[in-house]
């Protein structure tokens, strides 16, 4: 059986999305022909791509300086906010119209 079902990564889980999550943790993993478990071998195959091929997105540290406010609101997001953030900056600053309104 199959289930499909879409999050948006925007928004906080909702207890019924937070629920299903903890019942798959806790579900059984089931091997077949096309998914078949792998060996420690082809486990210990598989690298990070960014480690070798995408130096461009390695990330760098930087400081700067936020309101109170948008601390806060960051803060919210849980663990991860940063990432979070890097991914908003992304996004943001690939749109030249967003990039021209905050100037």
């Amino acid at each position: 059986m199959t289930i499909k079902k879409e999050i948006d990564i925007e928004k906080k889980p909702t207890k019924k999305q937070i629920k299903m999550l903890e019942e798959l943790e806790a579900a059984p993993v089931s091997y077949d022909d096309d998914c078949p478990e792998l060996t420690e071998e082809e486990l210990l195959q598989f690298r990070r791509i960014s480690d070798n091929r995408n130096n461009d997105r390695k990330k760098q540290t930087v400081s700067l300086r936020l309101s109170p406010q948008a601390l806060k609101k960051a803060r919210s997001l849980g663990k991860g906010y940063t990432s979070v953030l890097s991914r908003m900056l992304e996004s943001v600053l690939s749109n030249n119209e967003l990039i021209k309104k905050y100037l």
